[in-house]
């Protein structure tokens, strides 16, 4: 039964992040990147502080910030704050096709700096995925012209290739954090939003934007940057056999593709899935458990 309920928090976690590309060109095309950051944080930390309040948790927000508070307002300003700002200007300037598969290289990217900072031992096949993986990415940003090196936006590849380190970033300063995940969570975003608000209120008009663009932020609130970490959780949580969770984030990038050429149409280059199956096999090489000895 249990298994049964994972699958279908992972299952429902994955098609929510499957959405997100399509959800983030949408409202870049009403906002600009720093209103979509401080827009969706706002919905975001609402969100989580009632899943705090439903779970009985709220009250574990001012003893968990009082033990660490410079350490929690650098992951806030980590994540959401820069992180966010760096996606959403890369999904600015790039097509949603290549931002999305070029972010998704992350975890290849955590493993190289888990490996310097954690002090953890990089094997065989890590090096495979990491080479497997970053060919990928060149193929998806220089549509296949490997040789050229010629690329639409550099500095969006350079962004979005930026947010796979901040990422990796993050989780790694989070390893040794034993506070609960989703009271770490909401007190980044709590701690981000007087920056992200401010920043916007000085960078930024608020007038004249329309219903559908403050619909589209809250989505991107609610399932980028809220709800859609918590169902993750309770299925990792409730999972007897963690990989066959993990796994369903695979067909994510490839959902979204499908979602991105139907909903607004965006034309999706040959070498992007070629780009993308690369680094989705370097993802599953990656994953693979050595012999035991």
């Amino acid at each position: 039964m249990n298994d049964r309920l994972a699958i279908g928090y992972g299952l429902a976690a994955v098609l929510l992040w499957s959405t997100v590309a399509t959800a983030f060109k949408i409202t870049l095309s009403y906002m600009t990147p720093i209103q979509m950051l401080a827009a969706a944080s706002v919905v975001s930390a609402i969100s989580l502080a009632a899943v705090a309040g439903f779970q009985g948790k709220l009250h574990l927000l001012t003893s968990t910030f009082a033990k660490r508070p410079l350490y929690y307002l650098l992951l806030g300003l980590i994540n959401p704050l820069i992180y966010y700002l760096v996606l959403f200007k890369a999904y600015d300037l790039l097509p949603a096709s290549l931002a999305q598969p070029l972010n998704y290289s992350w975890a290849i990217t955590l493993t190289l700096m888990a490996a310097v900072f954690l002090g953890q031992k990089i094997r065989k096949q890590d090096w495979i995925a990491a080479a497997l993986g970053y060919a990928g990415v060149v193929v998806i940003a220089t549509k296949g012209d490997i040789f050229g090196l010629q690329f639409d936006s550099p500095l969006g590849v350079g962004l979005a290739l930026l947010s796979t380190v901040l990422w990796a970033g993050y989780w790694i300063l989070n390893a040794k954090n034993q506070a609960d995940p989703v009271i770490g969570l909401l007190l980044g975003f709590l701690l981000s939003l007087p920056f992200s608000i401010g920043l916007s209120l000085y960078t930024s008009d608020w007038s004249g934007i329309p219903w559908q663009g403050w619909a589209a932020v809250t989505y991107v609130g609610l399932f980028e940057m809220g709800i859609t970490f918590v169902l993750w959780l309770n299925a990792m949580k409730l999972a007897t056999n963690t990989a066959k969770i993990s796994n369903l984030i695979f067909i994510s990038p490839f959902i979204s593709l499908i979602l991105l050429s139907q909903i607004i149409g965006e034309q999706i280059h040959p070498t992007t899935l070629i780009g993308l199956v690369m680094i989705v096999v370097g993802l599953l090489i990656q994953q693979r458990k050595g012999k035991a000895k």
